[in-house]
């Protein structure tokens, strides 16, 4: 007879998960894909999900010529989490019920974490958008301008997200009390908006973000030394060409990530991996419209690949190759000149601030298949958000200890780097 679960036990996972699910907060704001088990075992637990379509229109009527095949692209997402936290509780342990209790309240409070903090790591490296504010937090304008750069490039105005370390999120609660202690600059608010402000420390919705307040937050250090150069001119072969699949010399097509690209500038030694950055004369457009916005395009250094070649996000589709896929994703224009200067903007070492519209960041739940009949005992149940915690004991009459472990296999990307960015504060 396999080990069981007692009544009392029970209760106390459905206790753990409750606590679970609501400890979740960052993962209600992202996108759900539900993927299916077999499939991504047989696929070493990678899936591609697609980015979504960008179409071009044209005047007149007649339209012989418009008439051309739309390039699809997508991202690999991976079930690449797997997180566990087991203990043990021997006879004399387990006297005391609660023991039992604490301890899987730890490991609840342990595993939400994690979920949360990947969901961060991955919108912290890789979000593309880049805010950056000379003075500390304490102002609307300064989530203001998060929304303007969002919009001048055409990301949807709703499920907008803003995740802020504690000083910065208590910085523009801040200003909001001060309409309610005289404290800040006069300022009305319909209801209480002013007083929980300076009794709970709460923000809430600001210029169309719904903010949240981590006691944990991920720290991008200051740029050194001096700015690197790279030409932009179209010999250099420093713009993008986007592709939906490539086909390798045995023959095999396999899709292809679009969301990065190789560049080869005059030195990556102060070019470290995580620093935002703009290119001179790269102006970043409306994705939709092709409109220039009259600012420049930032990007992020996600990796160093030697002593002058790295890659970035996102990558520079500029239409200098004239292709019809940079038609259609195009989301730079350049003014071509050699020697352009790369602008690092993360100055000063401070707390990474994320912002992101929800369809960007995407959470991807695992399954484990545990067997129910093999001498250990296995309880499971999914979140809201679909992702499953599984709890196993398994006793051992050799040492008179109780085996206990909660798992959670579970995946996050980032299909769209340019849905999602960074705000940054007491930058020179």
């Amino acid at each position: 007879m396999s080990n069981s679960f007692s009544k009392e036990e029970r209760v106390a996972f459905e206790d753990i998960l409750e606590g679970f699910n609501d400890a979740l907060v960052l993962s209600r704001n992202v996108s759900i894909y539900n993927t299916e088990s077999s499939m991504m075992e047989r696929t070493n637990n990678v899936i591609y999900r697609p980015q979504p379509y960008i179409a071009q229109s044209y005047d007149g009527m007649d339209q012989t010529g418009n008439f051309g095949a739309y390039t699809q692209l997508s991202v690999p997402a991976t079930l690449g989490f797997q997180k566990s936290v087991p203990f043990i509780l021997d006879a004399l342990e387990l006297r005391d019920a609660l023991q039992e209790g604490r301890l899987g309240e730890a490991a609840k409070q342990k595993l939400a974490s994690d979920i949360n903090i990947a969901i961060m790591n991955v919108a912290a490296a890789q979000g593309s958008l880049v805010v950056t504010v000379s003075t500390a937090a304490g102002d609307y304008d300064d989530v203001a301008l998060c929304d303007s750069i969002m919009n001048e490039q055409g990301v949807q105005a709703f499920d907008r997200y803003l995740a802020l370390s504690s000083r910065d999120y208590n910085g523009i609660a801040g200003n909001i009390a001060g309409g309610a202690t005289g404290g800040g600059a006069a300022r009305s608010f319909s209801g209480t908006k002013s007083n929980t402000a300076f009794e709970r420390s709460f923000v809430g919705m600001v210029a169309g973000f719904e903010t949240y307040k981590l006691d944990y937050a991920n720290r991008l250090t200051g740029a050194t030394g001096s700015d690197p150069t790279m030409s932009t001119l179209v010999g250099a072969n420093n713009y993008y060409v986007p592709v939906a699949t490539s086909t390798a010399s045995t023959g095999e097509t396999q899709n292809v990530d679009n969301r990065f690209q190789t560049i080869t500038v005059s030195s990556t030694t102060d070019l470290p991996a995580g620093s935002a950055i703009e290119i001179q004369g790269v102006e970043a457009v409306h994705h939709i419209t092709k409109q220039g916005t009259g600012f420049s395009k930032t990007f992020r250094v996600v990796s160093v690949t030697n002593a002058t070649t790295c890659v970035i996000t996102p990558p520079i589709i500029s239409a200098q190759g004239g292709t019809d896929a940079e038609l259609q994703y195009q989301n730079c224009i350049v003014t071509a000149a050699a020697g352009r200067t790369i602008n690092r903007l993360n100055t000063t070492t401070a707390p990474i601030n994320c912002f992101w519209q929800k369809d960007a960041l995407e959470i991807l739940p695992g399954r484990y298949a545990v067997p129910s009949d093999a001498g250990v005992a296995v309880m499971r149940a999914s979140t809201d958000q679909g992702i499953e915690l599984v709890m196993q004991k398994q006793y051992d009459v050799n040492t008179m200890k109780t085996k206990y472990r909660l798992d959670t296999l579970f995946g996050v990307v980032n299909k769209q780097p340019e849905m999602s960015g960074i705000l940054l504060f007491n930058q020179a």
